[in-house]
């Protein structure tokens, strides 16, 4: 298998440290508001990667962070040292606390982590429940003499770092980043590309989170948690580590440089892997834009949320890929398609003994998805590999077996999908049929749920029932 390393800027064959296991790390969410469909194209490129290595025959060791302190909002205008932390803005913005907060838009993101299908890491780790463990790495990097106090807290020491042999910022794509020029740098700094490792409380006002520690009440600065939380569970060097690119510049640079300094500038992470930004209708999308749409809003359009998956796996990921209303339409009309073929090759008849021929072809189509997805993850390619087999001669069974084999991959849920109609194909009133149904199956009012299930197949829809939701169907008879 080939991965692009943004470390070194090119296709590198994949050479876990481990044989017997990949050891993976991506950064998730910092949980003050719903998640951009941005963003979710990143935890995409996680689920995906995941996906291929164990189809490569590879045990993965999975881990996500969720970061629910520290991410203060300079993030945005290049210093991430500066301005007021994200969830403490938003608890005064909605009127909670900063816990409830950071529940809140916890337990949203990983609603929406089913609704797309993606892989469960083995731990989503938050930060707040790793305090004691970012405390540690920072007392190791101030014993190293990597470390030093100012006002507002203690701060990384970049050119001690550089003079005991570290190098800050190769995975950077700023040249400017080497140089030390940000944004209006604090000239408590001793270099501009110092950052923060501990924040103090202001003196003046008490938090909702904060913590007691050897250098005063504070919090941990956002860098630090990534590097304390996948070392806990991935060890002081580990294979894989992935993020979108506006990461890239200075949130992965200082986890490195953190990282080495803590451990005795051990390599830290093996390959860098970085995914491209969505567009919105070919410009940057963002919420001073009005166009940062979350899945929300795709389902408010009527789009089932597996219709933006298979928008995604049309691009590549380190190119950008555009979003508009349209392409994603194409997407859900694409993905119909898809599930209706899956459908009738389900239905046909049992497998027969294959011709030499025929097996050429089958495990041509194997082999050429396989091909794709460990040249660098080529998702577009292996896409493209599906409908050729889909528009193929080979017996229907064998369609059937080769799609539910690449769906490993994929992830539509191709299986449990099939006849599962979308949202907009149902019309409003038996929609809200189907509302009330699932209401009174809550309450346990089984009676009532029946006699509008007659309801709803009388207007030429059927539903099936199992442990994990309801499907909707047009009646064959119907």
């Amino acid at each position: 298998m080939n991965l692009f390393s943004s470390l070194t800027r090119k296709v590198e064959e994949f050479k876990p440290i481990d044989p017997s296991t990949v050891r993976m790390y991506t950064c998730g969410p910092t949980v003050y508001d719903f998640v951009s469909i941005g963003n979710w194209r990143t935890n995409m490129l996680g689920d995906l990667l995941v996906r291929t290595l164990t189809y490569s025959g590879f045990d993965v060791t999975y881990i996500m962070n969720i970061t629910d302190v520290g991410h203060l909002t300079g993030d945005n205008i290049g210093d991430a040292d500066t301005g007021e932390d994200r969830i403490e803005k938003a608890a005064r913005r909605e009127r909670k606390t900063a816990w409830e907060v950071a529940d809140f838009y916890t337990k949203d993101f990983l609603e929406g982590f089913e609704k797309l299908n993606l892989v469960k890491p083995a731990k989503f780790s938050k930060a707040t429940d790793h305090i004691k463990e970012q405390i540690a790495l920072v007392q190791s990097i101030e014993k190293g003499g990597f470390a030093y106090r100012i006002s507002d807290g203690i701060y990384f020491d970049t050119q001690n770092y550089e003079a005991a042999g570290g190098k800050y910022g190769e995975l950077s794509t700023l040249d400017r980043i080497k140089e030390g020029a940000r944004v209006q740098p604090n000239p408590q700094k001793r270099d501009p590309r110092d950052f923060a490792l501990w924040k103090f409380s202001p003196k003046n006002k008490k938090r909702d989170m904060e913590w007691d520690s050897p250098w005063g009440k504070g919090f941990p600065g956002w860098h630090v948690e990534c590097s304390a939380m996948s070392m806990k569970y991935l060890g002081e060097q580990f294979d894989i580590h992935v993020g979108g690119e506006d990461l890239r510049s200075t949130h992965h640079p200082n986890e490195i440089a953190q990282s080495e300094a803590a451990t005795g500038k051990k390599p830290f992470v093996r390959y860098w892997v970085h995914g491209a930004f969505l567009l919105v209708n070919g410009g940057r999308m963002g919420k001073s834009e009005g166009n940062a749409y979350t899945l929300h809003d795709v389902e408010k359009k009527g789009f089932d949320p597996m219709a933006l998956r298979y928008f995604y796996l049309n691009g590549h990921y380190r190119k950008p890929l555009n979003f508009t209303w349209k392409a994603l339409e194409s997407a859900a009309n694409a993905l119909n398609r898809l599930r209706e073929a899956v459908a009738t090759f389900r239905g046909s008849r049992e497998r027969t003994v294959l011709s030499e021929d025929t097996l050429k072809k089958v495990d041509a189509y194997r082999n050429r998805f396989r091909s794709a997805i460990e040249d660098d993850l080529g998702i577009p390619g292996a896409l493209g590999v599906v409908w050729e087999v889909v528009k193929s001669n080979i017996p229907g069974y064998d369609k059937f077996d080769l799609l539910m084999n690449f769906d490993q991959v994929l992830g539509l849920d191709l299986a449990s999908a099939v006849g599962r109609l979308a949202p907009s194909d149902i019309p409003a009133e038996v929609q809200e049929l189907i509302d009330k149904r699932e209401a009174l199956r809550k309450e346990k009012d089984f009676r009532e749920a029946d006699r509008l299930r007659a309801e709803i197949e009388k207007r030429g829809f059927a539903i099936e029932d199992s442990s994990e939701g309801s499907m909707v169907k047009r009646r064959k008879d119907g």
